[in-house]
């Protein structure tokens, strides 16, 4: 019993940090969390007795909740399935070793999974040490070992209040959801505030009426014979402000004839400070507008950057950097930029209103790596980013020079203003200024301009702007609201869950999203409140700092929760949450004759037969129609203008609000007020609507069966469907609007035996080429990439557009099996080859009628 145990969360953090760490180090990766809440299914309801049904319904909740917040709030963890033999090989290891070093990240989330670690592991506790590094470099791993700690309890006890909350709101109120709205929804503590946001900036646009107002500027020349563009700011000293036309006409009969004089200028030299090093928040912002980047993507890079060495921890809100950076990156830009670029003192930038731990900001591990060659071409570019902006961080001002100049002519009042970039310094890396390179005319008190050109502007004042992934990261982060680190999965599951869709990577709110914070708002006002969300993530970290008992924080949000679920749960007419009713319409059903209803659902807005509701001897009619919004169209600018003060000419008789648009077919259109359903407002307009509609009221036939094919709008969007039950087949509708190619059907491949069941693999085709699926899905579920020497083997069961893969290469120049893969910027299939589950660089491209092969 020589040797230590080191445990961390991630593989490739266990194979970097082993480099650093002698042989007495056995360094081993516990991949993520190893336990969680367990959630077991509730129990028939036939073994629920009517006369303590109260009770009963308590019961099987907590056993779904796996939490018991009537009995102070007992936890039930499980092992996660999958981690058995993690959890086995930890437990064998740490019976052998003198210590065992709990090294998983710094923030809450590490310091929970390093207590469950210690929990699951058991045995002596004195064994258990934790270390935290904010890098994974030799010198950071070497002081992480001399200044070991034990597990703080509190950060442990803020993770369980934060996890415990959300399981409570996910847990009680979705299947109220269901019941009262519609199936698949649910609600979040934070998730549900970030689809308020996008729903009340959604009802903001469209509510939205433009104001028409003019400006005018003029093109003076000075002495020089030299341009210089003026703005008219007032006029008899009143702000200068025209509303129309006419009344820009009338100015410039006024100012055709009037002299200019020069009567103010003022010369300022400035200086701009650069922007902080990169916190998680300004991370994710940054990568999405330089780089285009989504969150999502932006933080799984950033974590194998980490998890590699090259960056520093990648959850922080604070913008300290250590002495050590700062020396480093300070001999760096003396180096390469020169002394004129170097402050006489470190920048220091104060941290953001809601920092939560003194970590320190996101920064290159080795200023020296100013590229990462032979990697991930996107996982390079934000690398590069990351080192920008550290580096700009600690350069000097940038210094500028501001011209400010005021005309008078008779009682008009013009102003210019211009900038002229003296010094670059961290601009020059950032490059978030450009350098204007004109000589700003020669311009002194008392000076007569000539006018050269009136140049009026009409504006129409805009919206505000719809949430874009960076703008929304910037909103939550401004409010308070949840942490940077969990952005990421906040804004993957309201996209998920169908509350938004994106387009042209604007957010517009669903119909489904509306209604579901319409509700919310009504009956859970603090779950959707901005303030009380903030405060209560001011809370959590108030429990970290052990401020707060974390119990007693748990029992007074469950305390108000519980009144206003209860209340929730009553029927409409007695305070409860209003149901998500069918709005009757005047068009007849094709199938039973019946009138056809507006109905929302997390698929979207589509009419739905009256006769579904049919009493028990009737039997249901399951028809429905489709119906297109008008906002999924590419539209012109002219289309847009059109259709705007269409929209403000229909509003809604009932209670006077805009009303969206939607297509029925290419001869119908039905205008539905926004407030539906809460309002039964709508209207039908007949016409011809066959330029906007692309392919959707085609009639295309099923290539498998021969049946039509009806046009469907589902939770990932616009496809055709086969009207054969049995056939069921589905054709895709891509962006541009045209349909997708038909999908290849299934192909038997009985020889070729499943592994993890007892069946076999037939060959079919996703938005990910072809792979193998067991026969049997969904009932299993086992799926893989092909060999080449399968389909060689069975070429004769190919079809002809499949069968060059057959003649690739079985095998790479090491030995290594080749398997069939699909590359999502091409659309196209090729070969390559992997050793122990990873690629091993080598690859093989069908062009021009022969395999070409490339070896990294």
């Amino acid at each position: 019993m020589c040797k230590s145990l080191v445990i961390v969360e991630s593989p490739v953090k266990a194979k970097t940090i082993s480099k650093y760490l002698g042989n007495q180090y056995i360094v081993k990766s516990s991949v993520g969390h190893v336990r969680d809440l367990i959630s077991n299914k509730p129990k028939k309801k036939k073994s629920i007795k009517k006369s303590n049904l109260e009770f009963n319904e308590k019961k099987i909740l907590v056993q779904q909740m796996g939490i018991n917040p009537y009995k102070n709030w007992k936890a039930e963890y499980h092992i996660l399935p999958g981690k058995e033999k993690i959890i086995s090989e930890l437990k064998d290891i740490a019976n052998k070793v003198n210590y065992i070093y709990l090294a998983t990240d710094l923030d809450r989330e590490g310091e929970a999974i390093a207590w469950h670690l210690k929990e699951v592991i058991g045995g002596n506790s004195f064994k258990f040490r934790r270390v935290v590094f904010n890098e994974i470099t030799k010198q950071s791993i070497e002081n992480a070992f001399q200044n070991i700690s034990k597990i703080n309890m509190n950060r442990v006890y803020a993770q369980q209040a934060r996890r415990f909350m959300d399981r409570i709101v996910g847990y009680m109120i979705s299947p109220l959801l269901w019941k009262k709205i519609s199936r698949g929804l649910s609600a979040g503590r934070v998730q549900s505030v970030a689809v308020r946001l996008i729903a009340e900036r959604e009802y903001e646009i469209k509510n939205f009426i433009e104001d028409e107002y003019w400006k005018v500027s003029l093109s003076l020349l000075s002495r020089e014979n030299k341009k210089i563009i003026m703005e008219i700011t007032h006029y008899k000293n009143k702000k200068f402000l025209l509303n129309n036309q006419k009344e820009v006409n009338s100015v410039i009969k006024k100012i055709k004839n009037l002299s200019f004089f020069v009567t103010d200028r003022k010369d300022k030299i400035l200086k701009k400070k650069p922007p902080a090093p990169l916190i998680t928040s300004t991370l994710q912002q940054a990568s999405n507008l330089d780089l285009g980047f989504s969150v999502k993507k932006t933080m799984f890079l950033a974590q194998k950057l980490y998890e590699q060495g090259y960056i520093t921890y990648i959850r922080t809100d604070s913008c300290f950097l250590s002495d050590y950076a700062i020396k480093k990156v300070r001999l760096y830009i003396e180096d390469f930029y020169g002394s004129d670029y170097l402050p006489e003192k470190p920048n220091i930038y104060a941290n953001q209103k809601y920092s939560q731990e003194a970590h320190e900001a996101i920064r290159p591990s080795d200023v020296q790596i100013t590229n990462i060659d032979n990697h991930d071409i996107d996982a390079a570019k934000l690398y590069k980013l990351i080192w920008n902006y550290f580096v700009a961080s600690q350069m000097k001002s940038e210094i500028y020079k501001s011209i400010n100049t005021t005309v008078i002519a008779d009682t008009f009042k013009l102003h210019s203003s211009a900038k002229i970039i003296l010094f670059s310094s961290w601009t020059k890396i950032l490059k978030k200024s450009k350098k204007i390179n004109f000589e700003f005319p020669i311009l002194n008190i008392g000076d007569l301009l000539l006018l050269d050109k009136i140049l009026p502007n009409q504006i129409f004042t805009k919206p505000p702007p719809r949430f874009s992934e960076s703008s929304l990261v910037r909103e939550l982060e401004k409010r308070g609201i949840g942490r940077p680190s969990t952005y990421a999965t906040i804004i993957t599951k309201i996209k998920e869950k169908g509350y938004l869709k994106v387009k042209k990577n604007k957010f517009y709110a669903t119909k489904i999203g509306e209604i579901l914070i319409t509700r919310l708002k009504k009956n859970f006002s603090d779950l959707v409140d901005y303030d009380f969300t903030a405060r209560m993530e001011k809370n959590l970290d108030q429990v970290s700092e052990k401020l707060i008992n974390w119990k007693h924080l748990l029992n007074s949000f469950f305390d108000s929760f519980s009144k206003q679920l209860e209340k929730a749960k009553k029927e409409p007419e007695e305070g409860g949450m209003e149901l998500n009713i069918t709005v009757p319409t005047e068009i007849n059903c094709s199938v039973c004759n019946k009138k056809m209803g507006i109905k929302t659902a997390v698929t979207g807005v589509f009419l739905s037969c009256l006769g579904y509701s049919s009493q028990l001897n009737e039997k249901r009619c399951k028809n429905t129609i489709n119906l297109i919004e008008l906002n999924d169209f590419n539209k012109t600018k002219e289309e847009e203008k059109k259709e705007k003060s269409f929209n403000l000419k229909n509003k809604c008789k009932k209670c006077n609000m805009i009303m969206d648009a939607y297509l029925i077919n290419e001869n119908l259109k039905i205008l539905i007020c926004i407030n539906n359903p809460t309002c039964s407002g709508y209207d039908l307009k007949k016409g011809q609507f066959k330029k906007n509609l692309n392919n959707l009221f085609k009639k295309i036939k099923c290539e498998r069966c021969e049946s039509d094919m009806l046009f469907k709008i589902g939770r990932f969007g616009k496809f055709f469907m086969c009207i054969n039950n049995e056939c069921k087949n589905t054709r895709k509708i891509l962006p541009n609007g045209e349909i997708s190619e038909p999908k290849l059907k299934p192909i038997p491949f009985p020889d070729i035996l499943c592994t993890k069941s007892n069946t076999w693999y037939v060959l079919r085709e996703g938005i990910s080429g072809i792979f193998f699926a067991a026969n049997t899905f969904p009932k299993s579920r086992e799926t893989r990439s092909p060999f080449v020497e399968e389909l060689a083997k069975f070429e004769y069961l190919l079809p002809e557009k499949l069968r060059y893969l057959a003649s690739a290469p079985q095998r790479d120049n090491q030995g290594n099996k080749t398997i069939v893969c699909f590359n999502k910027l091409s659309k196209k299939q090729y070969v390559a080859s992997k050793k122990e589950g990873k690629f091993t660089g080598w690859s093989a491209f069908f062009i021009d009628q022969k395999w070409c092969i490339f070896n990294k």
